[in-house]
C-alpha cells in the first residue's frame, strides 16, 4: 500500500493496539509465542492487514486460531482505535524470519568448487595438476 506521513503513523497507531490486543485479550494457547512483525491499513481504513511471524511448525495452528479469533480481535480494535470505520481485518504469516534462516544455513554451507577461481563467464582457470603439467 501506498506509504506517506500520515499512513505510517495509522499503520503504527494499528500496530500498536493490535499487538496489545493480540498480547493481553486473548486467551488462546495457539496464539502464544507469536509475533506482529507489521501492519499495513489502507488509505480509508477499511481493510487492516497484520503480518504474524511464529515457528514453522506452527503455521497452520496459528492461521486457524486467527482466523477463529478474527471476530472478538476485530471487535476489540475497533473499539480501542476510536475510528468511524473498523478495518477488515486480514492476517497473514510472515516467513522472512524463516527464509533469512534458510539464506544464512546455505551460506554456512558453501561448496568447496565457489573457492577455484573462475574466468567472467564462470568457467575454471587453468590450474596445475600434480605432473607439473596444464589441464583445463
Amino acid at each position: 500500500m501506498k506509504q506517506n506521513q500520515n499512513s505510517r503513523r495509522i499503520n503504527q497507531i494499528a500496530q500498536e493496539k493490535l499487538g496489545y490486543i493480540l498480547l493481553f485479550e486473548l486467551s488462546d494457547p495457539e496464539l502464544e509465542l507469536v509475533t506482529l512483525t507489521s501492519v499495513e491499513v489502507s488509505t480509508d481504513k477499511s481493510v487492516c492487514r497484520a503480518y504474524i511471524s511464529c515457528e514453522k511448525e506452527r503455521y497452520e495452528r496459528v492461521s486457524a486460531a486467527l482466523e477463529r479469533a478474527k471476530g472478538r480481535i476485530r471487535s476489540l480494535l475497533g473499539r480501542s482505535l476510536g475510528w468511524r470505520v473498523t478495518p477488515k481485518l486480514t492476517f497473514f504469516i510472515d516467513t522472512t524470519a524463516d527464509e533469512a534462516e534458510t539464506i544464512a544455513h546455505v551460506l554456512k554451507n558453501v561448496p568447496p568448487t565457489l573457492d577455484i577461481p573462475k574466468d567472467e563467464e564462470g568457467y575454471p582457470l587453468e590450474q596445475a595438476d600434480g605432473d607439473g603439467g596444464k589441464r583445463q
